[in-house]
């Protein structure tokens, strides 16, 4: 099982100038942060972490492939991710989250990376992703084919045009 809390990072602790962490992203780490798009996967996060006295800069780079249906044959398909991200952190009274900057209590100084990570993965994500052609699931594939919208019109005329869209075409402008 994997722990979240292996993706706290105890900023007052580090050291001015910068400081390299790696993290590896597994199934369990989907499955402890209870992950709504996200499964499964096996990725690497690289953190470089920049402090200063005035703030903190974290630079993520991401590799690796997570496992997401496909949009055809719902199968799983391995999907490769490379991301670049970066996050800015200053000290403050309390926790917030204004644009681009996070506010970290300065009494505590603990930063949880894991839900940045994960949002940083699933954005990677194309909008679209499918099966290299012909690897989809054939029987899927066949289903897919039998109820298309371009086969059941088939029967019909593509000649004939509904007498509402007819009278439209004499409206002159």
């Amino acid at each position: 099982m994997c722990s979240i809390d292996t993706f706290k990072i105890d900023l007052k602790q580090l050291n001015d100038g910068q400081t390299k962490l790696r993290f590896g992203i597994s199934d369990e780490f989907f499955e402890a942060i209870d992950a709504p798009d996200v499964r499964k996967g096996e990725l690497t996060v690289e953190v470089v972490i920049d402090k200063n006295p005035h703030f903190v800069t974290l630079d993520f780079h991401t590799e690796g492939v997570v496992c997401i249906p496909c949009d055809l044959c719902l199968d799983d398909m391995a999907q490769p991710i490379e991301t670049e991200n970066r996050l800015v952190v200053k000290f403050g009274n309390s926790y917030s989250e204004d644009d681009d900057i996070i506010t970290v209590d300065e009494n505590e100084g603990i930063l949880d990376t894991a839900w940045f990570i994960y949002e940083s993965i699933a954005l990677a994500i194309p909008i679209k992703h499918v099966h290299a052609p012909g690897k989809c699931n054939p029987a899927m594939s066949k289903m897919l084919v039998e109820h298309s919208a371009a086969r059941s019109s088939e029967g019909e005329s593509e000649t004939t045009i509904d007498p509402r869209w007819e009278k439209l075409k004499n409206i002159k402008i």
